[in-house]
């Protein structure tokens, strides 16, 4: 059951506040922007802390070098702008100039995924996942509520190389978990037998959701949260591949080089698996309702239900079938 224990706000400004909270037992951060501050929420920081924070304008490339510059000084910058600007126009300093060198700079990426909804698609980062899962030293982190966006600032703080994390314009709820945060280890929200959905991001909630309407059908679905990307958790992978019939993986990023893509590399190596990928097909965003958006890309409850019964029935007759031939 998804268990909120505070009612949802927007993720962006769960991180402004708590770049506030942590600055005061971190000296050693500084914060940068793209001039996007207001937006991103990093303008809380600025206000606390002017002396530690850097608007560094519309200059995104320049941002991330000055980034690099600090945590060769021996700081701990944390590089604030929306994902997709990150994920492209600042990607060749990310790449040569923080990642190459193993520099500990936290990469907040902010309006990822469709949140962005009423700037469209030159706006909306569905490919951010796959460009920094896929590059070398970096650790890649997609919260899935409000406890993981600050648990997540708090582990990036004290880890070694660079850290990108994922974050959304859109409201998130707080959930109750019974597991630690750890970077690389997944949690269990849910047990079942019958379909693994595995989830990062913000479709934490909505694959809670989809659970509870099959178990109302009668179908048991263990919910394993993905929340570090890379490195993935690969045991715990392995482990609902093994138990359970089937694989769903979903996510609020293009199904090329994400979640998915990342999931089904590892189950066609070590455990073979029929698998389902739930995200944004080959295409990119358009402006609507953030929840109209999640429909058409068939990010919704709904179609997860969709998705897991339908793969459910057609094992079921390939089952059938054979235990026919068997027969005959």
């Amino acid at each position: 059951m998804l268990t909120e224990i505070e009612k949802p706000k927007p993720m962006r400004q769960i991180f402004g506040e708590h770049l506030v909270k942590l600055s005061k037992t971190n000296p050693e951060m500084v914060v940068l922007d793209a001039d996007v501050s207001c937006s991103t929420q990093t303008c809380l920081f600025g206000k606390a802390f002017p002396d530690r924070f850097i608007n560094c304008g519309i200059a995104e490339a320049n941002m991330v070098s000055v980034a690099a510059g600090i945590a060769a000084a021996g700081l701990r910058p944390v590089i604030s702008s929306f994902a997709y600007l990150l994920a492209t126009r600042a990607l060749d300093q990310i790449r040569s100039q923080i990642a190459y060198n193993s520099l500990p700079v936290i990469i907040a990426g902010g309006y990822a995924g469709l949140s962005d909804f009423a700037d469209g698609g030159s706006h909306q980062s569905i490919e951010d996942l796959a460009i920094f899962s896929s590059m070398p030293n970096m650790t890649v982190i997609c919260p899935g509520d409000a406890n993981e966006v600050e648990l997540a600032l708090e582990m990036a703080m004290r880890h070694e190389g660079p850290v990108y994390i994922r974050l959304s314009r859109a409201e998130t709820p707080r959930l109750a978990s019974e597991q630690p945060f750890e970077i690389g280890k997944a949690i269990t929200y849910k047990h079942g037998e019958d379909i693994a959905l595995l989830s990062t991001g913000q479709m934490l909630p909505r694959v809670l959701e989809a659970a509870e309407l099959l178990s109302k059908a009668e179908i048991k679905a263990e919910v394993l949260h993905l929340h570090t990307v890379k490195p993935i958790d690969e045991q715990a992978v392995l482990g609902v591949a093994r138990k359970c019939k089937a694989v769903v993986t979903c996510e609020e990023n293009s199904v090329k080089g994400g979640l998915g893509s990342i999931v089904a590399s590892l189950l066609s190596q070590k455990q073979p698996t029929d698998m389902r990928m739930i995200g944004i097909s080959d295409a990119f965003g358009q402006s609507g309702s953030y929840d109209d958006l999640l429909e058409h890309y068939g990010l919704s409850p709904s179609h997860i239900t969709m998705v897991v019964k339908k793969m459910l029935s057609q094992e079921l007759r390939r089952q059938t079938g054979l235990q026919a031939r068997n027969v005959m």
